[in-house]
């Protein structure tokens, strides 16, 4: 009797494969170089902060061409890498429709940190954010400390700010949320 381990390696899947896949309401993953990783739900400041910056982002981005999406909208990293980022601004392209599954070209994407997910999203899913020629600005949000660090793209390369409670400046949008408003409890 052929045991697990006789079978060989599991398959890698592509993000086209990946995409076809249905989890159901009540599961979500994300394909991370040709391996699904299945995603837990987030803590209630999680969830306040990114509804936080849905709505920022949204009000000052009405009427821009460019708006917000939530973690259900994916983000094709590479052809085995679909990640669903908390927060992606992305201003559409030509061919984009409403039954899209994923955003071909995002600007600006947000990362709610958490234990479980810090070490991924700023090792891994960072460069590979930072691949995609689309993306001019990275957020990533530390809700215990209530800072921020933003890494943003010049033309000379990539840059990180220092954690620190300030504003974020979205110089391309031409926008700023203020901290206060990402961290707001009411």
């Amino acid at each position: 009797m052929a045991t697990l381990l006789s079978l060989g390696e599991p398959r890698l899947l592509t993000a086209a494969e990946f995409l076809q896949i249905d989890f159901g309401p009540d599961l979500k993953a994300e394909l991370d170089n040709g391996v699904i990783r299945m995603m837990a739900g987030g803590s209630r400041d999680h969830a306040r902060i990114q509804a936080n910056m849905l709505i920022a982002l949204g009000t000052r981005l009405r009427g821009t061409g460019c708006r917000p999406y939530g973690s259900d909208m994916a983000i094709l990293t590479h052809d085995a890498s679909v990640r669903y980022p908390d927060v992606t601004v992305d201003c559409g392209q030509p061919g984009d429709s409403g039954a899209d599954r994923y955003l071909s070209a995002p600007r600006i994407i947000v990362e709610i940190l958490s234990p479980s997910t810090r070490t991924l999203d700023l090792g891994s899913k960072k460069a590979e954010y930072q691949a995609l020629p689309s993306v001019e600005a990275i957020v990533f949000v530390d809700p215990d400390a209530e800072t921020l660090v933003v890494s943003t793209r010049s033309e000379t390369g990539w840059s990180d700010s220092l954690p620190a409670r300030r504003d974020v400046d979205l110089p391309t949008l031409n926008l700023t949320i203020p901290h206060a408003e990402i961290f707001a409890r009411d």
